[in-house]
């Protein structure tokens, strides 16, 4: 199987398949979404025909200290696996830079590995991605809408956009995240832990905007009976609740997760490169490890790896370790970067 060329505008979808699929009506096409013009943050709207319980695969942080190597082995590990297409939860790229010529290297860098995937990719932004204004304005141009969603074999999928701030909130973040990073790289007098960013509730939850979670209720009204829903974003945003004493400029998940009642779904994030999982309101909610992200030295929760989820009556997830996907030589399949910046 070739890797698909990614498409540079959308046209009007209907995907049906019929060998190994279930049979879906003409009104519902198996994959449909929301945009209607411009760029799209997929890579290709053409699915390999699939079974009835279909697997897609979730990627996590690469960055944050990106270890080389890392993610290019995951694309050949997942290319081995073969999901039906393959998700992220952010932090694609370093980031954190105004110069345009940067961000289009390290783009090009990060879609010069993922364009070996063998089946469609969503791009999701985190914080590394979605740092100021200016790679704001790159990643519309060059992915589309920052939070989006999609519906394939009558799941329905969330993109979450968790740093979605107003521009002068975003600048205020920007300007004390970097005085932050001098600190720590010693470029600059002061303790990380008694910065301004590292007080700020955006560093670890994120947020989003009223009219994201207007967007995103208008969604669910719009499909009230999928079989699951599945919610991605980088940072916990569910994290940040009413009666904490944070500020209300951008809503908490809370007034979506109460649009979900009755409904069956999963809650996905990244952003704290630590494996994790707990149950809220009766449902799954996840923190991914890393698929190249910097890590803690001796935590045992964090690691790289690859998450499969196969999506049966519910989803079954698993979360592939990447050090134990070997090939049939039982080595490791390769990990150079090609191009590496």
């Amino acid at each position: 199987m070739k890797p698909h060329l990614r498409i540079p505008y959308l046209f009007l979808i209907t995907v049906l398949f019929s060998a190994g699929c279930r049979q879906q009506p003409e009104t519902e096409p198996l994959f449909q979404h929301g945009i209607t013009a411009g760029p799209t943050p997929w890579t290709s709207d053409t699915f390999e025909p699939t079974e009835p319980d279909f697997t897609f695969a979730i990627i996590s942080d690469l960055n944050g200290g990106e270890r080389p190597g890392v993610f290019s082995r995951a694309v050949e590990q997942l290319n081995r696996l073969d999901p039906t297409f393959v998700l992220s939860v952010g932090d694609l790229i370093d980031g954190g830079t105004e110069d345009s010529l940067q961000l289009k290297r390290e783009w090009d860098f990060f879609e010069a590995r993922a364009s070996r995937l063998q089946m469609p990719f969503f791009h999701l932004g985190g914080n590394h991605d979605l740092t100021n204004v200016k790679m704001r304005e790159f990643w519309a141009q060059r992915f589309g809408p920052r939070y989006y969603h999609f519906v394939y074999d009558n799941v329905l999928f969330l993109m979450l956009d968790s740093e979605d701030y107003s521009e002068a909130r975003m600048h205020a973040i920007y300007q004390a995240r970097d005085t932050a990073l001098r600190i720590l790289d010693g470029e600059l007098p002061g303790s990380y832990p008694e910065s301004t960013y590292y007080h700020m509730p955006e560093r670890n939850l994120g947020g989003m905007s009223d009219a994201q979670l207007a967007y995103f209720k208008e969604v669910l009204e719009k499909y009230p009976d999928v079989r699951w829903t599945f919610l991605l974003m980088h940072k916990p945003l569910w994290l940040r609740e009413d009666g904490m004493g944070l500020s209300r400029d951008y809503a908490p998940l809370e007034g979506l997760e109460a649009a979900l009642q009755g409904r069956r779904y999963t809650v996905i994030n990244g952003h704290f490169h630590r494996l994790s999982h707990r149950k809220r309101h009766g449902m799954e909610y996840l923190i991914l490890g890393t698929t190249g992200g910097s890590q803690v030295a001796g935590d045992s929760t964090a690691f790289d790896h690859v998450s499969l989820v196969r999506m049966d009556t519910v989803p079954v997830i698993t979360h592939l370790r990447m050090d134990g996907i070997l090939q049939s030589d039982g080595q490791l399949p390769p990990g150079k970067d090609p191009h590496r910046p």
